[in-house]
This record gives structure tokens, C-alpha cells and sequence, in this order.
């Protein structure tokens, strides 16, 4: 009679079990799902994501039905019609930022009439940025612009190709004064491109619209692009504006037309007969990519679930900000194994560091425990010191008010400490990540990798807030400085609005909001795209600081 308990393979496995279950880096959790408290948090959070999931519906809705179906009646493919066709069925899509512009504006432009995002062309990893002709004809708002720069600047990061899907009419002119002529305006994306072929990244770019004035050179400065004929359009200047010009009576097919260009100019290189022959050309000029561009890195180790359901991160965190949580608990939802081999446990408790593994790939992990003294910070620093010389990439958990503050902290040197952690952040010779899933405040932004720190990726939670200070501090400033109540009220509101995660997102001060559940295969995809090297061995230096192995300056003891 076959027994499994006696069973010497089933025996060995139940020891590994029992092993993987009671491993002293497991992440023990006490958290009662059933405590009214969870039950609480878990509603509260529930409603957020629920909100944030319908306005990202709404958003890839692009400019709605109307605009979809007049497009259609073209014979058009719809924006995210021809996302799906261009990339590898049933892979991954790494959106960014997809609520950009939300509510920024007085018309309603979703995602900044731009879809940008990694995924996989061909068997390759490419950064795609597709203009969405259903939201004023593709036209670029200032946050359009922005949105297609930071999608250039990670293509440039991680060595992706960039795979532009066109349909544009250039410039929104009455933001013309905020899109065309600063450093980081328009022109900029044409730098971007150069650059980037320069460095041997790809650049290729598919043309199923208008691509008119300076976004005429988006196909012009491509490796490699694709016409589609009788509806791509290519011309510094339309019809009207030549005959201004020049006198010349002539219509857009002649003028800028895809025949034109593919036969007598060669600003194309090659014709398609619709939206499906161009995205298919595509696919075959990215699996013809042979060694440009970056490799990535298999995992170095099995990737293994964590022991407990990343449901219950809902119930744990919640959307108030002021109520406090174990970061550990959150750890132990997101790392391979539940497993954190943490350092330095019992010194400076109010921040949380160690080693773990995320889908396979090695992670040094800095996460708040609450506020940050001059231990927190000198913790910090070492175990920053520590990824650096040992190449593990750095992923922030954020939920910080801020360093110390008062004579004690003062006279203890908190600000000599804290520049060191913030030193340390800003000249780390490694990856960084961060994911802020609580409270960003004041200084404790810039020791924990916020924006203006060039981390590889930023995403925020749904409940997340960033600001000077929360809302707390904020109340007895106002008080010291006012007496007048009112203002308090408006004031105190204003800058509560500006604190959320999604006036954050609307403005790209993030890649994108996140669900709580989401982040363990958000962050992995992050860390597998911060695993790219240079293809051929060159050792082409980083574009940010990470990787320049230029040291640290100097520390000040």
C-alpha cells in the first residue's frame, strides 16, 4: 500500500516545505484579517483602487466613442488597436503613466493623448510610444511632451528601442509658449532620437496619420520607418501654409503622401498598404534589431511566491497616512519567499533595511518604519554603501514624514546624518527604485529617492501623498504664521489636493500609479529592465549617475 508520509521523496519535500515555512529570514506575520481595524483599512483602500481603476478605464478610452469611430470609418486602426498588434501576444505591457494630464486641463486630454510603455516587439523588449489621434487629432500639450521625454530618457537608461506609432498634428498652439521653445520642450524629443541611434539604441517609427512641422522629423530622424499609403503624411508644411508661403496650390496626398516619400524623397523606407502591413513591417525591422541596443539578465535565482497574499495589503496600509504599519508586512507580500535577510535590525528602527529577491532578481530593500533620526540615517547610509560595492539595485518603500527635528536632533547632528543619506541616494552606484506607498514628506522625499534623486522608475500607490509636510505639521505652521482661520481652511485644503498620488500622476511627477497588488510584478519588471547591459561589451557609461562609478564626493563626519 503506498503511504505518502513514508515515502522517501515525499519525506523530502515536506522537509523543504517545512524548511521554505521556518527559514529565519521568513518574514513572520501577525496580522488578523478578521480585526475590525484591517477590516477598516482594507474598505477604505478597496474604494480607492476602485476609483483609480475607473479613471484608468475611462482614459484608455482615449477620446471617446465619437473619435474612435470617426477614425474607424477612415479604415483606421484604433491607438491601442495597434499597440496590440505591434506587441507579442500574452506578454507583459509596462504602461507609464497612464492618468497623465488628468484633470490638469480645461479639455479633457487622457493620458496626455500619448500611450507610452515597455513591452515585448518581436521577442525584444522595446520602449513603445503611440500618439492616441483620438484626443485632439494627437496633438502636443506641454504634459504631452513630458511624458514622451521621460518615456525617451528610460528608454535611454535601460537601452530599449523605441518603436513610435505616429498620428500627430504637432504642436497644440495655444500652449505653444509651454511646448516649443525650452530645453525640455518639443525640439527635445528630436535630440532624444539622435542621441539615442548615436548610442546605438534604435529608433523606428511607423506613420499611419499626419506627422506634420516638427514632428515631421520623428519619421525623419528614425533608424528605420514604415508608411501607410494614402493616409500617412509627412510635411514640414500643410497645403495652406504653402500657399501663404510659396503660392502653391497642391493637395496633402501630393505635398506629404506615402508614395511620394517611399518613390522620389526617401524620407521613407517603406510603403504599406494599411495599419496591419505597416505594425507587421514593424515587428520584422525589430527582429532584424541583431545586436543593438541592451541585453537583459536572466534571474540568478528560482522565483519563488511570497508565504502570504498580497490581498491582504489592502488591509494593512489603508489610505490614512497618519496611522502607522510595520513596513516588514509589506516586505513579506512583495519579496520571493517572504524571505529578507535584514541589516542591522536593532539599530536605528525607524527605517527597515535588507536583502531579499524579487521574481529572482537580488534587491537591497529601504523601507520607513517612521520618522527618520540620525541612526535611521546612518543605517541608511552604510547599507547604501553596502549595494553599491556589491552592483544590488536599491528599491524605497517609501512612508516617511521626514528627518527629526528640535534642539535634540539638532545637537546630535541630524544634519550632517541626513546629508549623508541623501549624499548616499544621490551618487549610489547602482539602480534605484521606488515605490511610495504611504507619506512622502519633506526632506524624507530626497533621502528615500524621490523624483528629483533620478531613481530608474517612481510609482505611487492610489492612497499615497507627497508634499513639504503632512497635514498635520501643516495645521500648527499655518497657525504660527495666521491667525487668520479661513485661510487656514483654503490653504490647508489647496495643499491637501496637491498632495494626492493622482495630482501627482497628472503632472508626471511619477511613472504611474499602481495597485497595492500589482507591485511585486511591477517592481520585477522594473528590476529585469535595470539588469540590461550593453549587448556588445562596450561598457558605454549610464546616462544617469548610476553606473558612472564616480564615487561619492565627500561625506561630512
Amino acid at each position: 500500500m503506498f503511504s505518502r508520509a513514508r515515502h522517501p521523496i515525499r519525506r523530502l519535500q515536506q522537509h523543504l516545505v517545512a524548511q521554505r515555512q521556518y527559514h529565519a529570514t521568513v518574514i513572520p506575520s501577525l496580522i488578523s484579517t478578521t480585526s475590525p481595524e484591517f477590516i477598516a483599512k482594507k474598505e477604505a483602500m478597496d474604494g480607492l483602487v476602485a476609483d483609480f481603476e475607473a479613471r484608468t478605464a475611462k482614459a484608455r478610452s482615449g477620446g471617446g466613442t465619437k473619435a474612435q469611430e470617426r477614425m474607424k470609418s477612415k479604415g483606421k486602426l484604433l491607438p491601442r488597436e495597434r499597440l496590440a498588434l505591434l506587441l507579442d501576444p500574452h506578454t507583459p505591457f509596462l504602461e507609464l503613466s497612464s492618468l497623465a494630464a488628468e484633470d490638469v486641463y480645461s479639455d479633457y486630454i487622457p493620458g496626455a493623448g500619448l500611450i507610452t510603455g515597455i513591452g515585448r516587439v518581436s521577442g525584444r523588449e522595446c520602449m513603445v510610444i503611440v500618439n492616441d489621434a483620438t484626443v485632439k487629432g494627437g496633438s502636443y500639450y506641454p504634459l504631452t511632451v513630458k511624458k514622451q521625454l521621460r518615456a525617451q530618457e528610460i528608454a535611454r537608461e535601460h537601452g530599449l528601442p523605441c518603436v513610435y506609432i505616429v498620428e500627430s498634428g504637432g504642436a497644440a498652439l495655444p500652449h505653444q509658449a509651454n511646448v516649443f521653445p525650452d530645453k525640455e520642450h518639443f525640439g527635445r524629443i528630436f535630440y532624444n532620437m539622435a542621441q539615442m541611434s548615436a548610442l546605438g539604441i534604435p529608433q523606428i517609427s511607423s506613420i499611419h496619420g499626419i506627422s506634420v512641422a516638427g514632428g515631421a522629423y520623428v519619421p525623419a530622424l528614425a533608424d528605420e520607418n514604415v508608411i501607410v499609403q494614402n493616409q500617412g503624411r509627412i510635411f514640414l508644411a500643410g497645403p495652406p501654409l504653402v500657399k501663404a508661403a510659396t503660392g502653391e496650390e497642391i493637395d496633402d496626398e501630393s505635398l506629404g503622401g506615402g508614395r511620394m516619400h517611399s518613390t522620389e524623397s526617401g524620407v521613407t523606407d517603406a510603403l504599406a498598404r494599411d495599419d496591419n502591413e505597416a505594425i507587421m513591417r514593424v515587428r520584422g525591422i525589430v527582429g532584424d534589431l541583431g545586436q543593438a541596443g541592451f541585453k537583459g539578465i536572466l534571474p540568478e535565482e528560482e522565483i519563488e511566491e511570497p508565504a502570504y497574499s498580497a490581498e491582504e495589503l489592502h488591509g494593512i496600509v489603508g489610505t490614512d497616512v497618519r496611522q502607522p504599519f510595520d513596513m516588514r508586512d509589506v516586505i513579506a507580500r512583495v519579496v520571493d519567499g517572504s524571505r529578507f535577510r535584514e541589516f542591522k535590525k536593532d539599530y536605528g528602527p525607524s527605517i527597515v533595511t535588507g536583502f531579499a529577491h524579487i521574481h529572482g532578481y537580488p534587491v537591497g530593500i529601504i523601507g520607513n518604519n517612521g520618522i527618520l533620526f540620525s541612526p535611521s540615517a546612518l543605517k541608511a547610509t552604510q547599507f547604501i554603501l553596502l549595494c553599491s560595492q556589491r552592483q544590488i539595485p536599491l528599491l524605497f518603500m517609501v512612508n516617511v514624514a521626514g528627518y527629526m527635528v528640535g534642539s535634540k536632533a539638532e545637537k546630535g547632528g541630524i544634519a550632517k546624518d541626513g546629508a549623508k543619506m541623501v549624499r548616499a541616494v544621490a551618487c549610489a552606484d547602482v539602480p534605484k527604485l521606488t515605490v511610495i506607498v504611504g507619506g512622502s514628506f519633506g526632506a524624507g522625499n530626497y533621502g528615500m529617492a524621490g523624483r528629483a534623486y533620478s531613481p530608474r522608475f517612481l510609482w505611487m500607490w492610489p492612497n499615497a501623498k507627497i508634499g513639504v509636510m503632512g497635514s498635520g505639521q501643516l495645521s500648527q505652521v499655518m497657525t504660527s504664521v495666521s491667525k487668520d482661520p479661513s485661510q487656514h481652511a483654503t490653504l490647508k485644503s489647496e495643499i491637501e489636493s496637491q498632495s494626492t498620488a493622482l495630482y501627482s500622476t497628472a503632472r508626471l511627477w511619477d511613472d504611474g500609479i499602481i495597485k497595492p497588488t500589482d507591485t511585486r510584478d511591477v517592481v520585477g519588471l522594473g528590476l529585469a529592465l535595470a539588469s540590461r547591459r550593453p549587448a556588445t561589451g562596450t561598457g558605454r557609461a549610464s546616462t544617469t549617475w548610476d553606473g558612472s562609478r564616480a564615487g561619492f564626493g565627500v561625506f561630512r563626519m
